[in-house]
């Protein structure tokens, strides 16, 4: 599969809305990666080539602003709320041809068939998420995304114990189940080294202080 660059990925704008087959992308890596600002570059360029964009982020997600979608580097795009992927398609205008869509794991798996849609009638979709959970396990729905993807980019953070990339989202505050929203109250981004399996994580987490 070809890796996506965002300078390649731009010289497909033109592309869009006459005739030529749509597309999907996929931006996914750790918290604290740059995800959502490259979602939002790839946005903001897409308008400037005046292109009609429609971006959606999940219902749950409301940490910053619920109109806008809003990076750790407080980058902002405005941005619909969506309850599920159901929704996301029902919104979708008939000019619209670019959709960007912020925090893709915590939608349900119909993701991937609307994504599916949505590049079948021509537009460009680009999909930002984590690929892994608080366990280091894959997170669905974004490892069917990747595999259907035309582009992929993999983005990564800084460990904040050694200062090597980091690929893992590690969970820092007692709390269980898959899905807890958090900034850096509730994860840090760690190393494969620096990582630690979720049975050890809070102990050793309240040791290492």
């Amino acid at each position: 599969m070809e890796r996506l660059t965002a300078e390649g990925n731009d010289e497909h704008l033109a592309r869009v809305g006459h005739g030529a087959p749509g597309w999907i992308e996929v931006i996914a890596g750790s918290m604290f990666s740059g995800k959502s600002e490259e979602l939002i570059r790839r946005l903001r360029r897409a308008r400037i080539a005046r292109l009609k964009v429609q971006v959606f982020k999940p219902e749950i997600d409301v940490r910053y602003s619920r109109d806008h979608i809003v990076s750790h580097s407080e980058m902002r795009h405005e941005s619909r709320v969506a309850r599920s992927a159901a929704e996301i398609l029902a919104q979708v205008e008939p000019d619209t041809q670019v959709v960007g869509i912020d925090e893709g794991q915590f939608f349900d798996n119909e993701l991937v068939p609307v994504a599916n849609t949505l590049a079948q009638r021509g537009l460009r979709v680009i999909v930002a998420g984590l690929d892994q959970d608080y366990t280091g396990k894959p997170f669905e729905p974004m490892p069917q995304l990747l595999a259907v993807a035309e582009y992929i980019t993999k983005t990564h953070a800084i460990c904040v114990r050694c200062g090597q990339p980091a690929n893992y989202s590690q969970r820092i505050v007692e709390v269980e189940g898959q899905v807890v929203v958090g900034a850096s109250d509730a994860y840090e981004a760690r190393c494969r080294r620096c990582f630690v399996p979720h049975a050890d994580a809070p102990t050793r987490y309240v040791t290492e202080g």
